[in-house]
């Protein structure tokens, strides 16, 4: 990695977590403070604020995707593949930086227009990769789906999402465990598989 481009990630990754810190609202100084660098230096690799923002974001939203494709790439076993991509998706904690970051830009996609789109992309990625696991599952004869592949799929999502924005919410009820719990119970009755036991504790240093 060339000089420029660690210093690029390193903006991207300030950003990030200055924009789950403040908001969308964040400021270039934040952002600054955060790279350890001055205001300026910020505006000489990305003289656009927006550009540097959007990049962020999308950068962040990767490890709901991208990242998780690659994570399960490996595995050969539909219902490891869709246990381990469910673990993936679920905030451990509050303290989620990525997650609270998605959460601020949700607040914020009906008034801005390239949030929205951000969002909606991860959203129908996220769908996808799904469908391609339980695809895989009832080709193989795994998995029986109780409803359309599609429609399993979008729940999945919507289940990942809906758990994740009340654990940022610090819900005295759901915790990661808890909510990855709840997820694989609807997995198991929407494949009409027991689907492996996962590890779900959490970690020592992220509990509350």
């Amino acid at each position: 990695m060339t000089r420029a481009a660690a210093r690029k990630a390193t903006l991207l990754t300030a950003a990030r977590q200055a924009m789950a810190e403040h908001g969308s609202g964040v400021q270039l100084r934040q952002i600054a403070q955060r790279a350890g660098i001055s205001p300026g230096a910020v505006l000489y690799h990305y003289p656009d604020l927006s550009d540097l923002l959007i990049e962020a974001n999308r950068a962040g939203m990767e490890r709901f995707y991208s990242d998780r494709c690659a994570a399960v790439a490996d595995l050969t076993d539909p219902a490891e593949r869709l246990v381990s991509t469910i673990l993936l998706g679920v905030p451990r904690s509050r303290a989620d930086e990525d997650v609270r970051l998605l959460c601020s830009l949700g607040g914020e996609a009906s008034r801005n227009t390239v949030y929205a789109i951000l969002l909606t992309s991860l959203y129908d990625r996220q769908v996808q990769m799904y469908t391609s696991i339980l695809e895989a599952g009832a080709q193989q004869g795994d998995f029986t789906l109780c409803a359309p592949v599609q429609t399993v799929a979008r729940n999945l999502v919507a289940l990942e999402d809906a758990y994740g924005y009340r654990i940022m919410a610090g819900h005295p009820a759901l915790d990661y465990p808890t909510a990855v719990t709840l997820i694989l119970d609807y997995a198991r009755l929407a494949t009409n598989h027991p689907l492996p036991a996962a590890p779900i504790a959490v970690p020592a240093e992220e509990s509350p």
